[in-house]
């Protein structure tokens, strides 16, 4: 059985077994920029990539935190990092499959940390507001471009967040090449 996956940087990355020297960000910019959220059920007329995603959340998190240091503001870009190889599994599916799914998003996650100069467990009150940041883009997308309501979206992903978070932030669907291009440039301005 194979458990590896050839990258377009030639890199061969295996999935059991992921370590930091098989990790480039123009793999992952490329895999993400091409993974589509929602399972893309979303409105127009390109997928809403978790590369666009992962810029958003990024943008969120400085909100949220502007005092945040540059491998924090990496960590929340790169919060879905693994899902350049995996994919993004929608949180039903994700909740069927169990505990592998969360032990291969873990292995991925610490290889793709260690790659760029972060730690491979994240403190969990960094990981916190990752995730509040990850929610809210979540209500934003739901809202916007996935067709729910504001009482669906508040009862899934909580209840609006103050205006001062979201405000001027839009929702950006657009060709896959422009998408990695960007995450790519926002990771590079957060390593320097």
């Amino acid at each position: 059985m194979r458990a590896w996956q050839r990258m377009l940087s030639g890199r061969r990355l295996d999935l059991l077994d992921p370590t930091p020297v098989d990790i480039e960000i123009g793999d992952i910019a490329h895999g993400l920029a091409f993974v589509a959220r929602w399972n893309g059920q979303t409105l127009g007329d390109w997928p809403y990539s978790v590369a666009e995603h992962s810029l958003l959340v990024e943008r969120i998190f400085s909100r949220l935190e502007p005092k945040a240091s540059l491998p924090d503001r990496l960590a929340a870009l790169l919060h879905d990092a693994p899902e350049y190889v995996i994919g993004d599994m929608i949180s039903p599916v994700k909740a069927a499959i169990g505990p592998a799914y969360a032990d291969l998003d873990a292995r991925l996650t610490a290889a793709i940390h260690l790659r760029f100069g972060l730690p491979p467990k994240l403190p969990m009150a960094l990981k916190k507001r990752i995730k509040q940041a990850d929610r809210i883009s979540a209500r934003m997308e739901a809202v916007r471009i996935a067709g729910f309501s504001e009482s669906e979206a508040t009862r899934f992903f909580g209840k609006a967040p103050p205006p001062e978070l979201t405000e001027g932030l839009d929702l950006v669907l657009r060709p896959p090449v422009e998408t990695r291009r960007d995450f790519v440039a926002r990771h590079h301005q957060l390593l320097t």
